[in-house]
């Protein structure tokens, strides 16, 4: 009997582990008919204003006024995406990077949950989602790594593990130069047959298959990314750049720039090595200062045009910031 027993045991705990894996692998399924912002407030000095509720907000998507479903304050849970470059080209201020991360950890709120996630020739998750600082802190301690820098392949996996994380509002921090080896490569063979006088203008950063799909991933998300830009690959520190690759690094920075427009964030660039760590606590404040609303668009066409959102709030002298819109699809 007893064996019996101990075979249907092993047979039960077995098949409900493979339904939890099975569970975890499958599909993520979002609603495409809501749409989620996170919105900053400031005063005409520039200062955050956190003390707003739904009343003061309006929404309008292409002109057309919407009724708010959700709003969350400022003072709301983040989850939040931390991810650094480990690509050969940082390996001259690891130090300096894991330092400044860590005055980033000490910006957000206790209530924050944070995944930790480096990059290079390849993707590691350091540690999942946890409001544990010890756990996030020993992640970005160990975090290493050289060679090419797959940036868009991990913003991509980022957004994939936010998308894990339910109606928690939702926003990835990054710090890289930003110069992605395979768009880079793309870009080199662009300009292969294109003469110098015609290099400047030859490269259309925004034309990417990948960048498209992780944009349209981070609409559906509501999640806002925060590029910080190292200073690593910059040809005008070269004595003698040529066209090619100053169009290439010109391509990759436009490409940063409209990541974080397109979400709603912010694109810090890092000109000194000094000032990463105060960047990075900029960056952590300006996340716990929005406010999150949702709404479901009246239009329920999905054609895949574009709809312009706009926010409005009550009081003239405050200005509101949110991404610029998304496409219906």
């Amino acid at each position: 009997m007893s064996v019996t027993r101990n075979l249907f045991l092993f047979i039960f705990v077995l098949t409900a582990t493979a339904t939890c894996f099975a569970q975890d692998d499958d599909p993520l399924k979002i609603d495409s008919s809501i749409v989620r912002l996170n919105v900053g407030v400031v005063d005409q000095r520039g200062r955050s204003v956190n003390d707003l509720d739904r009343s003061n907000f309006k929404i309008f998507e292409d002109g057309v006024k919407q009724d708010i479903v959700r709003f969350e304050p400022s003072t709301a849970p983040f989850s939040v995406v931390m991810m650094l470059d480990m690509s050969g080209s940082t390996l001259s201020m690891r130090q300096v990077m894991k330092q400044s991360a860590f005055r980033f950890l000490d910006a957000l709120s206790p209530e924050d949950r944070v995944a930790v996630v480096e990059f290079y020739d390849k993707i590691n998750l350091r540690n999942d989602f946890t409001a544990d600082r010890r756990v996030i802190a020993n992640s970005i301690n160990v975090s290493n790594g050289r060679g090419k820098t797959q940036f868009y392949k991990a913003l991509d996996f980022a957004l994939d593990k936010l998308a894990r994380e339910g109606n928690r509002r939702k926003a990835v921090i990054v710090l890289s130069d930003g110069v992605d080896t395979d768009l880079r490569d793309i870009d080199r063979g662009s300009l292969e047959k294109v003469a110098d006088s015609s290099v400047a203008t030859a490269i259309d950063p925004q034309k990417s298959e990948t960048l498209r799909r992780i944009l349209n991933k981070a609409d559906l998300l509501g999640a806002t990314v925060y590029p910080l830009a190292l200073p690593t690959g910059d040809p005008s520190k070269l004595a003698d750049p040529t066209p090619r690759q100053v169009a290439m690094y010109k391509a990759a920075r436009t490409r940063l720039q409209f990541v974080a427009d397109r979400t709603g964030g912010t694109l810090h660039a890092i000109n000194r090595l000094e000032d990463m760590g105060n960047i990075y606590a900029i960056a952590a404040a300006e996340i716990r200062t929005l406010y999150t609303i949702e709404y479901q668009s009246q239009n329920e066409a999905h054609d895949g045009k574009w709809r312009e959102v706009t926010i409005r709030v009550d009081n003239p002298n405050l200005i509101s910031r949110t991404r610029p819109g998304y496409y219906a699809r």
